[in-house]
């Protein structure tokens, strides 16, 4: 039986002395995080270029959790060019990728408007522009309606699949949504953190949509947490977390949606996942700071707008050995093109070659490796 077809559901219930001392010491990591950008002087260029490292960060990664990979630079292209902020070399992105990007900024730019049946389906039909999920067709910016068969999250071969979780009867949607957002939308006496890790599961649950109801749920949870802190400015990723404990967040849920209605067990996951989201910020900020010196110590250096583009890839955490093949693919240009603008930065001691030399030649930024 899943919770809810229990008789008293959606009443969740939880031990509120045992979750207290995490409840708290998440709110003191919040504090001390916002605190510490104030107490070092983060001017606002810095404070944008975390914002959009994170935002960044958070829409490549809950779409990983889902299987499926964005281009980090269209997504940073599409972020910077909503918040007005300089995209210089950065490629134009593809439709997919600014529906989640308008997805994920409409929830944590505008976590004070409520949540409603409008606003949801907004989102849905930004994630799915094309109203097909893969090869398969969808019902876009409407709920579910299991024509198909119930909705399942199954794993497995065919024959021999794992049911993992199955939703509620399409035809009870209407009113499931409607109790969900109107306890979303009402104030109650429910600390904000606290919120944020029921409306995720309860979402979740609910599963309303034919795809994307992982994506939702989660920016649901971004939206609530934006108004715990009572800011736009995001300085840590709760996806990027949950993608790297991703086996278990599931493992979770499914053991959560197969429980009772005293939901503990989920809340103080969520709650020491999102204390290490916090904590994770501390290598977002290094990365923003150590950039922005970068790029001012090469104010003066005339630089082309491949090179910027491909220096940034390096700053933003680029995978594996930059060789004069992946510099041209990245820039657009041909093999010659693209070694004249590494030896070029070479002369200027803004590149090194690394030791391995022959076919597997590559470089790196100088003071980086």
């Amino acid at each position: 039986m899943y919770i809810w077809e229990l008789p008293d559901w959606p009443s969740l219930t939880w031990d509120q002395d045992q979750l207290t001392p995490l409840i708290g010491n998440v709110r003191h990591e919040q504090g001390r995080l916002l605190g510490r950008m104030d107490a070092l002087g983060f001017n606002p260029k810095l404070r944008e270029e975390a914002t959009l490292w994170t935002l960044t960060q958070d829409v490549v990664t809950t779409s990983e959790i889902e299987g499926e990979k964005l281009d980090p630079s269209q997504v940073r292209s599409s972020v910077a060019r909503r918040l007005g902020m300089d995209a210089a070399g950065l490629p134009q992105a593809d439709r997919n990728v600014e529906g989640v990007v308008e997805m994920m900024l409409d929830a944590t730019q505008n976590y004070e408007q409520p949540l409603t049946k409008r606003r949801l389906f907004g989102w849905h039909a930004s994630l799915f522009p094309t109203a097909y999920s893969g090869m398969r067709a969808i019902r876009v910016a409407k709920w579910r309606d299991d024509s198909a068969g119930p909705m399942q999250v199954v794993s497995g071969p065919i024959g021999r699949e794992h049911i993992h979780y199955e939703a509620p009867s399409a035809d009870t949607l209407n009113t499931e949504m409607a109790t969900f957002l109107k306890w979303l939308n009402t104030k109650q006496e429910l600390d904000l953190v606290v919120k944020a890790a029921i409306a995720h599961l309860w979402f979740v649950t609910i599963h309303p949509f034919d795809d994307g109801n992982g994506r939702i749920a989660r920016a649901i949870a971004d939206m609530l947490l934006a108004r715990s802190e009572g800011s736009a400015q995001r300085f840590y990723s709760m996806s990027s977390q949950i993608r790297v404990e991703r086996a278990e967040y599931y493992r979770v849920l499914e053991r959560t949606q197969k429980g009772t209605l005293e939901v503990a067990g989920w809340m103080k996951w969520f709650f020491e996942c999102l204390g290490r989201a916090i904590d994770g910020a501390e290598g977002t900020l290094s990365s923003v700071t150590a950039k922005a010196r970068f790029w001012e110590r090469l104010a003066r250096e005339p630089l082309n707008e491949r090179q910027v583009r491909v220096l940034n890839r390096l700053l933003d955490g680029f995978e594996g050995k930059l060789t004069t093949s992946k510099w041209a693919k990245l820039a657009h240009c041909s093999q010659d093109t693209a070694y004249r603008d590494i030896l070029d930065l070479m002369e200027r001691s803004i590149l090194k070659r690394e030791p391995s030399g022959g076919r597997s030649t590559s470089y790196s930024i100088v003071g980086t490796s």
